[in-house]
């Protein structure tokens, strides 16, 4: 699909820098709160509180705040980037340091979206590749911090991804983008099941089968191999690096996820010019 016409190269990229420095620190708020919304919605099941809640929790409230002191941020404290520069890395109210995570995450996201926006200028394949290559950056640092790949982002990743291919903004064909989705999910339901029946053990997590299926079907099935082998060979050399410096997690395991959005990340940006040269 070709940029909407009237709107310099240029100025696209720039828009695209600005929008993903703002939805970097909007992620940063969905890797840090949705685990914890998922453990309170869990919680509740298991053991109804005695009382209905009557505080509000979720992605907007409350407002953004100090972990450590509970210091509101005001709206200057939650410039990205900006604001960790002034600030010299630390909370005002209380001095606690603040994580460099936080600006990395807005740095990536902004020079993803900057991305695809001078890939694909200002059209609605700029977006939908924006969308994808940045609920991909929570699904990682949700999947690093707590193992867990939440299904209200892979699953509407996975539709998503087969609706933006029947409009034709991702260039792959919608038959290939469907056998992705089918392909990616059993090949690794398949491997989960023969590790477990040889070993006795679990070697991924369901919401692995899930966001492979997310990227079969914004990929096609004949990209699936060649990440299923950039994700594990980066997983292995971590996960070696890791426990050579005893860093390794208590049950040895090392989330997929993080390595499964790097390969589509790279995916993305090397190897798919040719699949997708047709959409400038």
């Amino acid at each position: 699909m070709a940029p909407w016409i009237g709107f310099p190269a240029e100025w696209a990229t720039s828009l695209g820098a600005v929008l993903g420095l703002a939805i970097g620190s909007f992620l940063n708020v969905v890797i840090y709160r949705t685990p914890l919304m998922l453990e309170r919605h869990w919680q509740a099941q298991i053991t109804p509180p005695a009382e209905p809640e009557t505080t509000t929790w979720n992605l907007v409230i409350p407002r953004s705040h100090c972990p450590h002191c509970r210091h509101s941020l005001p709206w200057w404290e939650n410039l990205p980037v900006l604001s960790f520069l002034l600030l010299k890395g630390r909370c005002s109210a209380c001095h606690a340091p603040i994580g460099w995570r936080y600006p990395v995450i807005e740095i990536f996201s902004a020079l993803l979206v900057a991305w695809c926006f001078h890939r694909w200028g200002l059209s609605a394949s700029a977006l939908v590749w924006s969308g994808l290559s940045c609920t991909l950056i929570a699904l990682a640092g949700i999947d690093w911090d707590t193992t867990l790949l939440p299904d209200h982002l892979t699953l509407p990743l996975t539709w998503s991804g087969l609706i933006a291919s029947a409009l034709g903004l991702t260039g792959v064909p919608l038959q290939d983008a469907l056998w992705g989705a089918v392909a990616g999910y059993m090949s690794l339901w398949s491997v989960y099941w023969l590790f477990k029946l040889c070993t006795g053990k679990e070697g991924m997590g369901y919401g692995d089968f899930k966001l492979f299926a997310a990227l079969g079907a914004w990929f096609g099935w004949s990209a699936l191999i060649p990440m299923l082998l950039l994700a594990s060979l980066a997983g292995i050399v971590v996960g070696l690096v890791l426990q050579y410096r005893q860093e390794l997690r208590e049950n040895r395991y090392v989330p997929f996820g993080p390595f499964l959005a790097m390969a589509a990340w790279i995916f993305m940006v090397w190897g798919t010019g040719d699949l997708l040269h047709g959409l400038v």
